[in-house]
């Protein structure tokens, strides 16, 4: 079934239009994503490996969930279906800390990608064990520590996705809370 987003203007309000991902990637049309970081009670980070058919950034880290907001939905829902679809596992509304919101461009071939992004922070345990990833999104899933993701920012991304609002929100949330 093809995804439907809901379009949005340069200021982030609704336009009342809705369009497929194809097309607002491909004219690039403003839509809404989320994404979110698991951190566990011992501060180690769970991330997710793109799989390596993935159009964008193919076998890099990423945030442990993300994904497009569907037309209707919110983006605490678009999160708790994120997170069952690829991972397998299950989030409530009261595991959801809202921290950020922004907005990010990026252009890669034929894709568009304008994002209103919703940030989010959940803490919670989950073993790695119980996670059932979906193997055309991911590839692996793995915690790392405080220490290791800083180190990783701080060289160019090394192995990150480069989406650099988002892991620099996170080098923040570790460094002044964690």
């Amino acid at each position: 079934m093809e995804e439907k987003f809901d379009v949005l203007n340069e200021w982030g309000e609704f336009t009342g239009k809705i369009a497929s991902r194809e097309e607002c990637h491909k004219k690039g049309l403003w839509h809404r994503a989320v994404y979110a970081f698991i951190i566990d009670e011992n501060k180690n980070v769970l991330l997710q490996k793109r799989s390596s058919t993935k159009k964008l950034w193919p076998n890099k880290w990423d945030f442990t969930l993300g994904g497009h907001v569907t037309s209707g939905e919110f983006g605490r829902q678009a999160l708790i279906r994120e997170a069952k679809e690829e991972l397998g596992i299950e989030i409530s509304d009261s595991d959801i800390k809202y921290l950020v919101g922004s907005t990010s461009i990026n252009e890669q071939g034929d894709i568009i990608n304008k994002h209103y992004n919703e940030c989010y922070l959940i803490t919670k345990n989950i073993d790695i064990s119980d996670i059932k990833i979906q193997k055309e999104e991911v590839s692996e899933v793995k915690y790392f520590s405080k220490e290791e993701l800083l180190k990783r920012i701080e060289n160019n991304y090394d192995g990150l996705t480069d989406k650099t609002g988002p892991w620099n929100f996170l080098k923040r949330i570790l460094e002044k809370y964690l």
